[in-house]
């Protein structure tokens, strides 16, 4: 099955290429009568947008959503949602070059091979740009996901190559986050972020980094076992983010070095519902929710289109070279910080509602 769509009882499918008309996304299972403005959903499509900054790429697009169909009087209908965004800012003629060449560590290639046609200006598909309708999405999942009580979903960038921050996820705020254009909520970290993004983007270069984030106030109970485990999903979700390369929740990589005794999260009562006095799990266990706050991080590689000249092969398989051009990041994290919300939400959302349908 072709592989556009996401979840079940809340399915978001996405459309469109990075530079042809427009891009957007069909929301289908969105619960009936949430109350929804176009202003709402242009806040998130801001914080995503292309040329934001002096360390985002430089394309100018407003990102304008529409809301097609779904919607009416400013409340959710329980039909299909459809929202577009239009290009208005293409350069085609940036990537006449990669239309018989092959952009190393970018989708080019892979795309080529699979389908034996791509549009090979801006990537397509494989673009960043794909990524509005997840976010225009995520501001309806939230909505869904309100429902389910106080659910507040932060994201941050938690390091830039060697540079980064260790705040605490119980406490940070999307208003720190958002304070500075590295999307990190430590200033002084933010900082060095920004001047090491700046010096990578004046040699022509990229860099990669890691987005933490962390869900509070999830209930109990969400997550459906065993092959869609809550944390599996949410693996998934991130991993189908462009650029993302590694996933981990809880203590990830690092819960190995530890033992059983110290790893083990304690249970006690906690009044009103059962507590951890740790939250190594990550506030999964068994792949179901156990009310704590949710924490993952997400790795993201150098930005795959750099300004300098790099060994490739073209469309015949000849050895030749190849010179990125035109506007592009030279670090995905500030941009990524809500694009992994939208899709922590969709995810999250999408449980919700399959835990309500379930047990009522």
């Amino acid at each position: 099955m072709p592989g556009n769509s996401f979840g079940s009882a809340f399915r978001v499918t996405t459309f469109g290429e990075s530079h042809g008309p427009a891009v957007g996304v069909i929301v289908d299972g969105c619960p009936p009568r949430l109350p929804v403005t176009v202003e709402e959903i242009q806040r998130e499509l801001d914080r995503r947008r292309p040329g934001q900054s002096a360390i985002t790429t430089q394309r100018r697009e407003a990102d304008a959503v529409e809301i097609l169909s779904g919607v009416h009087d400013g409340v959710t209908l329980g039909t299909p949602i459809a929202m577009m965004v239009r290009n208005t800012d293409q350069r085609s003629g940036d990537y006449d070059e990669m239309r018989t060449k092959f952009r190393p560590s970018h989708a080019d290639y892979t795309y080529q091979a699979k389908y034996g046609v791509r549009a090979w200006q801006g990537g397509g598909r494989a673009s960043a740009r794909e990524t509005v309708g997840r976010v225009a999405a995520g501001v309806l999942a939230r909505k869904a996901l309100a429902a389910a009580g106080a659910v507040e979903i932060v994201a941050w960038v938690q390091r830039v190559q060697d540079v980064e921050t260790d705040v605490d996820p119980l406490t940070v705020t999307g208003a720190a986050v958002d304070a500075n254009i590295a999307r990190c909520p430590d200033p002084a970290a933010a900082e060095k972020m920004i001047a090491r993004i700046e010096q990578a983007r004046k040699a022509g270069d990229s860099l990669g980094g890691v987005v933490e984030a962390v869900a509070r106030g999830v209930p109990p109970g969400l997550g459906e076992p065993v092959f869609d485990k809550l944390d599996a999903e949410l693996a998934r979700a991130m991993l189908s983010l462009p650029a993302a390369k590694g996933f981990e929740i809880g203590s990830g990589f690092g819960g190995t070095f530890l033992t059983g005794s110290q790893h083990n999260d304690p249970f006690y009562d906690g009044g009103n519902r059962v507590r951890t006095r740790s939250n190594r799990s990550g506030g999964v266990q068994g792949g179901i929710s156990n009310g704590e706050a949710i924490t993952l991080r997400v790795a993201f590689k150098p930005t795959a289109t750099i300004l300098r000249e790099q060994e490739t092969v073209d469309q015949n398989g000849r050895d030749t070279t190849i010179k990125g051009r035109g506007r592009h990041d030279p670090c995905v994290l500030p941009r990524a910080v809500p694009i992994v919300e939208a899709m922590f939400a969709l995810v999250l959302a999408d449980h919700f509602l399959r835990q309500r349908g379930q047990c009522g």
